[in-house]
């Protein structure tokens, strides 16, 4: 089906080398699958930084890429998530103790 020997396949399936895109196809075709079951594309998100020297007569411009794992940024992502929801409790709690302050405060005038 893919026309590859042993050792081939078996560097592939370390991920000593990669599998072209027309390799899952053939795969796909031959399972029966449409591609999407069984292709996982390597998402990663790329940030361009470009950090720039300013002065007179500096020109030390750099330009640095950083490649962070898709994986690092969903995890990133649900702590945020998990923070905002404790700040709104947090508040919440705030309003509670604050309305029973109020109240305690003005059974005394």
């Amino acid at each position: 089906m893919l026309c590859m020997d042993v050792s081939k396949y078996n560097r592939k399936e370390k991920g000593k080398l990669s599998m072209r895109h027309e390799e899952w196809e053939k795969i796909a075709e031959y399972l029966g699958v449409p591609i999407e079951e069984i292709y996982e594309a390597d998402q990663q998100q790329v940030i361009i930084c470009k950090d720039q020297a300013v002065g007179i007569g500096v020109n030390n411009g750099t330009n640095n890429v950083y490649t962070i794992p898709e994986f690092i940024l969903d995890s990133q992502r649900e702590y945020i998530q998990k923070l905002e929801e404790e700040i709104k409790s947090l508040r919440s709690k705030k309003l509670k103790i604050i309305s029973s302050l109020a109240l305690v405060l003005n059974s005394f005038s």
